[in-house]
């Protein structure tokens, strides 16, 4: 599939735009960065099987591990274009997906684990 970065980029603020008002201002801070695509080392250092892709990461200090010490880099959520482009079928797919992975990595900005993730059908 393909789309320009200019739609791609509005489909991500779609998704943001499903967050709840309430937890938007704990996402203050927290960059939505777009990649084209997982670099080789990010997929090996999270196990991530050859046969398998990574459609979004979320980097940085959880808000439940408390308050980031002066060091820590701020959060942020990285979303890779090219995985998502590659697998989804259509533009209404492609967005399925983009709003999953986003609520997905916010969620571990909240502090969710991966396999509460998979438990609640979000994995």
């Amino acid at each position: 599939m393909h789309m320009s970065h200019h739609a791609f980029r509005k489909l991500v603020a779609e998704a943001l735009g499903l967050v709840p008002e309430e937890f938007r201002p704990h996402l203050a801070g927290v960059a939505m960065v777009i990649e084209d695509w997982p670099p080789e080392e990010v997929l090996d250092d999270l196990g991530v099987p050859e046969d398998e892709t990574l459609y979004g990461l979320y980097s940085g200090h959880a808000l439940t591990e408390g308050a980031r010490e002066s060091g820590d880099l701020p959060p942020r959520i990285t979303l890779y274009r090219g995985p998502l482009l590659e697998d989804c079928l259509d533009e209404d797919d492609l967005r399925d997906e983009i709003a999953t992975t986003v609520i997905h990595e916010i969620a571990h900005h909240f502090g969710i684990s991966e396999a509460r993730l998979e438990e609640l059908g979000w994995g």
